[in-house]
């Protein structure tokens, strides 16, 4: 009777068992791949913190963390369940993570606008612009505000000239004051969400010059003080030093030349002009100009080969000592100096941790796994600043990165096949061909999120990177490394004015390629969740190497199918109602007072 019962009544669920079952096989076929989805747990955490509207309650990530870690001890003899439990706590730790650092760094911002008032403080940065200096202040004195509600740092835009003005130094000035800038629209960028983590609680403009204070004039303080001697003094060594740096490449290479050999030593591009960044922007060069994988990797693989060939030229340490891992370690400390010199931005600090493990391999005579590398990067980023997510640097960077390390898993012994043994014509065409894949892919890959955040998209960005890729890597670069080794003979104009001839020629080809028709294309705003699909489809197709990767296509797919299905709205206005935006019948904006959409952070 139980047979014929079982054979009225088929197993309805069989099909679904047969699935859940190959995809277990799947999952444990690539039982090595899983650390790799760690930092995208973690980033899931520190994503689904940020996309709350309001604070949640202090305990909430500790005790999810604690629940997920207790429940996977309970159900350790159960893989399966074990497995989801772990992968609930590292999305949990994520979590925990961004809700402990918005709680570190929580500081007083203004509450409305101020001034013109007195201001005093510490000078902690110096940033030229096109038009006159930006100076950071730490723990400054407001006229008339109670030090309880006084920010830890201001920054203010100084429009005269600023003389002798160095990081450490004690200033008074006059300015007006106003909290960081909300932003402009739904989904725009937030610039007081990065003030807040940057401990910025206030920006404004100064009126007329600045004056050196001696720190015993700020009343309450003294010379001696144990705040004088603050934590982060070195900080101020290293930003004392790149201002210093640009100052000199400015004084031999004047122009906008100069502006960009300033940016690419020491990463402040605050002195290129507006025209400079936009033809950079609209040829798909502006990668160029932001410190990356590509100028750390050659400042480290330059600094490896000249260390280690000058190190054979002695016989007696080329036959004696480990001269390789000497210059591994003397490649390391360069990059690291290079770190601190440009600001230690997202793409700075994950190229560094990459070439760094990569350098440590050397040493240990270990190989380097090149996913693990961007998968240990990635968390450790994260884990210092999980506010860094939601950056467009962080975001192009690592999608970047993950997209040419996938394609290459797959092409690299394919076109070595076809290359190798063929001659200097075929090495040039295999490092052309390189160029030409990498800038493919990595255009490819990075052009959601620059929908996303830039809405704007170059067309011709390959035929550019073809030609300034190299031209950065084999001339613009090797020169620069010049110039620093000899800045302290007072001979950087040597390496200098060669360095000049080829950023002259990368903007000159930036400007034609910008100047094509329909160079760039504009693109309508991407909504969150259609952003979100993408990158977690695009994760699953480069995380994993077996063909169930390519259901990935189909999640990102479904993001890209987003940006039609979401229309832009019709009306806009501001959290304080001054400024308002309306659509007209031809999808034009009308804006209810043009000068306050121009105007930006300062």
């Amino acid at each position: 009777m139980a047979e014929t019962t079982a054979a009225a009544y088929p197993d309805v669920l069989a099909p679904a068992r047969g699935l859940g079952g190959r995809l277990a096989a799947q999952l444990e076929a690539e039982r090595d791949r899983w650390a790799l989805w760690i930092p995208v747990g973690f980033a899931s955490g520190v994503g689904f913190y940020f996309a709350l509207d309001r604070e949640p309650p202090t305990w909430l990530g500790a005790a999810c963390l604690g629940l997920a870690a207790l429940a996977g001890l309970l159900v350790r003899r159960r893989p399966g369940l074990m497995f989801a439990a772990l992968a609930l706590a590292v999305v949990a730790a994520g979590f925990a993570g961004a809700q402990l650092r918005s709680a570190l760094v929580a500081a007083p911002v203004l509450e409305k606008r101020l001034g013109p008032v007195g201001v005093s403080g510490q000078v902690v940065k110096v940033e030229r612009r096109t038009r006159g200096w930006r100076l950071t202040l730490r723990q400054p004195r407001i006229q008339a505000l109670d030090p309880a509600r006084t920010p830890e740092k201001i920054r203010v835009t100084v429009f005269a000239d600023i003389g002798q003005i160095r990081p450490g130094d004690w200033v008074r000035l006059r300015a007006v004051l106003r909290p960081p800038p909300e932003p402009v629209a739904p989904g725009a960028f937030d610039f007081a969400r990065q003030a807040y983590f940057k401990g910025l609680g206030g920006v404004g403009y100064a009126f007329g010059g600045v004056t050196p204070l001696a720190p015993e004039g700020i009343a309450g303080r003294s010379p001696g003080a144990a705040e004088t001697v603050w934590p982060g003094l070195s900080r101020l060594w290293w930003t004392h030093l790149r201002q210093a740096i640009a100052e000199r490449v400015l004084a031999v290479l004047p122009g906008p030349p100069g502006a960009v050999a300033a940016a690419l030593m020491t990463g402040e591009r605050g002195a290129i002009p507006e025209a400079t960044l936009q033809a950079m922007r609209d040829s798909g060069l502006a990668h160029l100009l932001a410190i990356s994988g590509l100028h750390v990797g050659l400042v480290a693989g330059l600094l490896f080969f000249a260390i280690r060939a000058l190190l054979a030229l002695v016989p007696a340490l080329a036959l004696n000592y480990p001269i390789k891992k000497w210059a591994a370690v003397g490649a390391g400390l360069g990059a690291f100096a290079y770190l601190q010199l440009t600001g230690a931005t997202v793409p700075t600090q994950r190229a560094f941790l990459m070439i760094g493990l990569v350098l440590l391999g050397v040493v240990l005579e270990r190989r380097a796994l090149s996913f693990r590398l961007i998968a240990w990067a990635a968390a450790v980023v994260l884990a210092i600043a999980p506010e860094s997510l939601l950056s467009p640097s962080f975001q192009l960077s690592f999608a970047a990165v993950a997209a040419l390390i996938a394609v290459y898993e797959v092409v690299r012994d394919r076109r070595h096949r076809v290359f190798v043994g063929r001659g200097p014509l075929a090495r040039a065409g295999l490092y052309l061909s390189g160029v030409a894949l990498t800038s493919a892919i990595a255009g490819l890959a990075t052009a959601p999120f620059a929908v996303y955040h830039f809405n704007r998209i170059a067309w011709y960005g390959i035929a550019a990177n073809m030609v300034a890729v190299p031209l950065t890597a084999l001339w613009i670069m090797p020169w620069a490394i010049a110039a620093f080794a000899l800045m302290p003979f007072g001979a950087e104009a040597l390496a200098l004015v060669p360095m000049g001839w080829g950023i002259e020629a990368m903007l000159a080809v930036a400007g034609r390629v910008a100047a094509w028709p329909g160079a760039v294309g504009l693109i309508p705003a991407m909504p969150t969740l259609g952003l979100v699909s993408i990158a977690l489809g695009g994760a699953w197709l480069c995380l994993w190497r077996r063909p169930w990767r390519l259901l990935g296509l189909g999640v990102v797919l479904a993001g890209v199918l987003t940006v039609p299905l979401n229309p832009p709205p019709d009306v806009l206005a501001s959290g304080d109602g001054k400024l308002v935006a309306v659509r007209g019948a031809e999808g034009e904006l009308l804006v209810s007072r043009k000068e306050a959409v121009d105007s930006k952070p300062v």
